[in-house]
């Protein structure tokens, strides 16, 4: 817990205090813990970049990362190939290293790393274009990085490269198509069949994810790749109690952080690193200044991006833990040379994270790309089915910067069958009339129908985003509440209330249609009742 507190001040990757840890317990160490056990490391390592991957697909915005996913694929595709070549020959050239060891180091670190690109650039303002490239990279570039690895591995020649390239599409292929479908049905199961605690939505979100991993593996594709994509529709699929469900993930994601780089500190003898030193720091030069840059203005030529946007992008390539996993595979696999490999991409992920994660900051200011422009907000919306009564309640808190501050709950301009039940205002707790003004702060329980619940959300984000006059404006969805595109709704009746653009949470449970009452039951007190 210290560690990732002094990480977060620091601006360093936590990867490095961790690995600290993990060499302070290990051989040469304070302890002189003796610990070489690569295939334990590599079947952990496995495990927790599987856990990362998920808590990043979950946090992984459609709205951002759609615009960008040609650009990333390509880059997590053909940067890669682009990459392992021009690394591979410095190895070779430079290094000494046959053409074995230097193809495996080419392909090990030419992926970077989610977790290291996850900690650093939610940490940096930078526009949603970048973000979203390196983040959707990262998370796709795992998959091709472990098909090349495993196949330098093998014992045997390396198959011809049109062969190795015709696998990869195929892995690629069956990985993605799994891991959409294993999360578009969790997402629908989720939504539409109420737990019986909120305790388990959480749980049932990591278990889809982990089975979007294993049914991708055991049809041998690629189950990194599944396992991201599968969490990505579930994050972006507005489950119930989501904010409970992120919290549990992003704990769980720092937990195999932790473990992933303890082990892997605990596996390196360091006294072993000397003699690989300068080898690995002219290879990270060569990846950092020549390889890196390449593979990314080649692969995004195709795309209008502005060119400082591609040396961001080529200085933002992080490297972690996954490289460091992905060298104990030649040393399971028996690769001559294996040791010589782990202790190369040990040294030089150590030292060019402590050169670029700290330095990114610096360079987007230099570049002038940094995002100086704060958005609203998002508004955060908790769901509960209700399952009995097959509606909604939805949770919506009004952030800082939400432009919901100001504006009366009759301005939201919900769809029929939606209304403001609830406003919570500074720990109180009142009815709203339609002329109540919404307040920062503030938070509000809207009831709505099954039907409208998605128009009635889109309203509040809209409203959110763009104030009153969203629909006139074009901010946002006002067809949710109106039905007609870029233009507000009638003013709604006072029953009707709405939610705001950013901060909802939303609680929905399917109901029991309640049943209509006939002219024997229309007595005074069956309406009051009623």
């Amino acid at each position: 817990m210290a560690a990732v507190r002094i990480s977060s001040r620091s601006g360093l990757p936590s990867l490095l205090l961790y690995l600290g840890i993990g060499i302070a317990l290990g051989q040469d160490g304070i302890f002189d813990v003796k610990f070489d056990n690569a295939e334990l490391t590599q079947v952990i390592g496995y495990a927790a970049l599987v856990v990362i991957l998920a808590e990043g697909g979950l946090g992984a915005k459609w709205k951002e990362v759609r615009p960008v996913l040609p650009a990333a694929a390509v880059v997590s595709t053909v940067g890669v190939g682009i990459s392992v070549g021009i690394t591979a020959s410095a190895a070779h050239y430079l290094v000494g290293l046959d053409w074995r060891q230097a193809l495996i180091i080419g392909a090990v670190v030419s992926s970077t790393d989610a977790a290291a690109v996850f900690s650093v650039l939610r940490r940096v303002p930078l526009p949603s274009r970048i973000t979203g490239v390196l983040e959707a990279e990262s998370g796709f570039n795992d998959a091709p990085v472990v098909i090349l690895v495993v196949a330098f591995s093998a014992v045997g020649p390396v198959e011809h490269w049109y062969l190795l390239i015709g696998e990869i599409a195929l892995e690629l292929a069956i990985g993605a198509a799994i891991g959409i479908t294993v999360g578009w049905l969790g997402s629908l199961g989720l939504r539409h069949v109420a737990l019986p605690a909120s305790g388990l939505y959480p749980i049932a979100v990591m278990a889809i994810a982990v089975m979007a991993y294993a049914a991708g593996a055991m049809a041998h594709g690629s189950g990194f790749l599944a396992v991201y994509l599968a969490a990505m529709i579930l994050g972006n699929s507005k489950l119930p109690h989501w904010p409970a469900t992120r919290g549990f993930a992003d704990g769980l994601g720092w937990l195999a952080q932790i473990g992933m780089f303890v082990l892997l500190g605990l596996l390196v003898t360091p006294h072993d690193l000397i003699d690989d030193f300068w080898p690995a720091v002219v290879v990270g030069l060569v990846l950092t200044m020549v390889a890196r840059p390449l593979s990314v203005f080649l692969s995004l030529a195709p795309f209008r991006l502005p060119a400082r946007e591609k040396v961001l992008m080529s200085w933002a390539g992080l490297r972690g833990a996954v490289p460091i996993i992905l060298a104990t595979i030649p040393m399971v696999s028996g690769v001559e040379g294996s040791t010589r490999i782990f202790n190369i991409v040990f040294v030089l992920v150590i030292v060019y994270t402590l050169i670029q994660g700290p330095t990114l900051p610096w360079v987007a200011a230099k570049l002038k790309i940094a995002d100086d422009e704060a958005e609203a907000d998002d508004l955060g919306v908790e769901s509960a089915p209700l399952e009995r009564l097959r509606g909604h309640l939805l949770s919506v808190d009004i952030p800082e910067k939400s432009k919901m501050h100001g504006v009366e709950v009759g301005e939201l301009r919900l769809p029929a069958g939606a209304a403001v039940t609830l406003v919570v205002r500074q720990e109180e707790s009142f009815v709203p009339s339609p002329t109540t003004v919404l307040r920062r702060g503030d938070e509000l329980l809207v009831v709505a129908t099954d039907p409208v619940r998605d128009k009635a959300e889109a309203r509040l984000r809209a409203v959110g985003e763009g104030g009153k006059l969203a629909g006139w404006l074009g901010t946002g969805s006002a067809a949710g509440a109106s039905g007609t595109p870029g233009r507000p709704a009638p003013p709604r009746p006072a029953k009707a209330s709405a939610q705001g653009g950013s901060g909802v949470r939303q609680a929905v449970k399917p109901v029991r249609p309640v049943k209509k009452l006939g002219p024997a039951d229309d007595t005074p007190s069956t309406n009051a009742r009623r």
